[in-house]
């Protein structure tokens, strides 16, 4: 009974402090780790205990499945080098550069300190997209953030259970590790692109709203939980939960719009809006929560100031490793013909905010709070209170320290948007209006079609031109006005070309899926009031 009242009262406070968000500027996941971190100091409150089980179970599967699903497939593939570069280049750099840290002024023993340099290295996937979504950023720096934050997350947690295991056995073999990385990336990616063709086949199959929204949210476990059960079965391979998600994702949402219903797309992404809010709030919340257990029982055997200073070490070593990183690879990209990157002029602003968005978040505590309490030899795992105490001071120093200087950032460097999504969606909806219009043309040549239709849809079509060409806002159309019902099947057919030229201009990669949905989203709601009207 407690425990549904304390997720009860954090419903609560997330759906407060979402209002306070949209108010002040400050990042809601900043804010709520913060007011987490408040509600954890309060006397007397009882422990919210965070089990990596639910983190990686529950939580994880579902963010990563919506972020993939609204990822641009065709800006994803086009920035696959430089994502490459920080998913897997940057995040096994960041394993080094804080272990060395942690070995040398910390004084944590090799292996541990391995561990926790690969439970920092990646970057959280939900606080860098929604802190760069909220900036306004380019659009192609938004999508290199998120196709980063996608990859990222398989990297660091493979590199993380190597780490464990070679403190629990004390045996590590660098060809073997990277082996086994190869191998869990392609099974991982292999079972996310099964699953995601599966339910493809039962989406063709079924058209109940309904029973497919459903489908639609238990489609990130059926990928995410095979793709980690091969891991306990001691078959000396393992497959990427992550990538499974991920590619599932990818590959569903590429399909959706050829695939699912107007009814399921507006059902659908209003479940989703609802539940990643909710998820993202809980659990951006709950992270704040652990700071008084975590930071409690280290103090008990260890004094503030060097845990203090260690805190600093590790934090500052997880930032610069990423802005040296990061301002390498640009000037390879821009000096290096051998990585057969063309010579071109790199934008150094944008790489300074790419540098700077490097917040951590709870996968990196889900991670330390699953390593084990002993080792193969019964053993206590070595240094795995200060561990944990690291990886929250490091989620903390950038969640909050790099969130929150990142606006002024931006603002500093003078980034703008270029190519706004609005003039695109301007654009995209007279393309489609175009094609709807070529196919008018076509039915009045044909029999069956009534007179009236063709005038009342051409009439339609060429009021929504002059609107969007000329921002002509007298010549909107009033749906209110119910056209002849003769129309109605007419009506639908060239929503439907409106649909497929939307497409192709995706496919071809004139726009991405983000406008592509705006617009799909007013035609799905015309084709509606369309069947309410009839």
């Amino acid at each position: 009974m407690q425990n549904v009242a304390t997720i009860l009262i954090l419903l609560v406070v997330v759906t407060a402090l979402a209002v306070i968000a949209r108010r002040v500027a400050i990042p809601y996941p900043t804010l709520m780790v913060l007011a987490g971190l408040a509600i954890g100091f309060i006397p007397g409150l009882a422990r919210v205990e965070l089990s990596p089980d639910i983190v990686f179970l529950i939580f994880l599967p579902p963010l990563l499945y919506a972020a993939a699903w609204n990822t641009t497939w065709h800006e994803f593939r086009k920035q696959l080098r430089p994502i490459s570069f920080l998913a897997i280049g940057l995040v096994l750099a960041t394993t080094v550069a804080v272990a060395a840290a942690a070995h040398y002024v910390v004084g944590i023993p090799w292996a541990p300190a391995f561990v926790l340099g690969a439970i920092v290295s990646p970057p959280d996937a939900v606080a860098a997209t929604a802190i760069a979504q909220r900036l306004f950023l380019p659009r192609d720096l938004v999508s290199l953030l998120e196709g980063e934050s996608l990859v990222n997350d398989a990297t660091g947690l493979v590199a993380y259970r190597f780490g464990v295991l070679a403190v629990m056995t004390g045996v590590f073999s660098l060809p073997h590790a990277s082996l086994q990385f190869v191998i869990a990336a392609t099974l991982g990616i292999g079972l996310g692109l099964l699953v995601g063709w599966t339910v493809i086949q039962i989406h063709r199959r079924l058209k109940d709203p309904l029973i497919e929204t459903v489908i639609t949210i238990l489609t990130p476990y059926v990928a995410y939980l095979p793709a980690e059960g091969i891991h306990s079965l001691n078959i000396g391979v393992e497959a990427s939960g992550v990538l499974a998600v991920v590619a599932a994702g990818l590959f569903v949402g590429r399909q959706s719009p050829r695939l699912f219903s107007p009814n399921l797309r507006l059902q659908a992404h209003a479940v989703w809006d609802l539940l990643i809010f909710l998820l993202n709030g809980v659990v951006f919340i709950l992270l704040g929560l652990q700071l008084p257990h975590v930071s409690g029982k280290l103090l008990l055997t260890e004094s503030p100031v060097p845990l203090v200073w260690y805190a600093a070490v590790i934090s500052l070593a997880v930032i610069l490793s990423r802005v040296i990183w990061v301002f390498a690879s640009g000037w390879m990209a821009e000096n290096t013909p051998i990585l057969k990157i063309v010579r071109r002029k790199v934008d150094w602003k944008r790489v300074t905010v790419v540098a700077w968005c490097g917040m951590r978040g709870v996968v990196s505590l889900a991670a330390a709070l699953a390593i084990p309490m002993t080792t193969s030899s019964n053993l206590p795992f070595p240094n795995r209170d200060l561990i944990i105490f690291l990886v929250f001071a490091v989620i903390l120093v950038t969640l909050v320290f790099q969130s929150l200087t990142l606006p002024s950032l931006v603002r500093w460097l003078k980034i703008t948007t270029t190519g706004s999504d609005e003039e695109l969606v301007r654009w995209a909806r007279l393309e489609a209006a175009y094609a709807a219009l070529a196919r008018l043309e076509v039915a009045a040549y044909e029999p069956e079609t009534p007179a009236e239709a063709i005038v009342f849809l051409k009439a339609h079509y060429e009021q929504r031109i002059r609107r969007d060409k000329w921002n002509d806002n007298a010549a909107s159309v009033e749906f209110a006005i119910v056209p002849p019902t003769q129309t109605d099947s007419l009506h639908r057919e060239l929503l439907n070309t409106e649909r497929y030229m939307l497409i192709k201009l995706r496919d071809d990669g004139s726009i991405n899926d983000e406008v592509l949905h705006r617009i799909e989203r007013d035609l799905d709601l015309q084709e509606l009031r369309l069947r309410a009207a009839g």
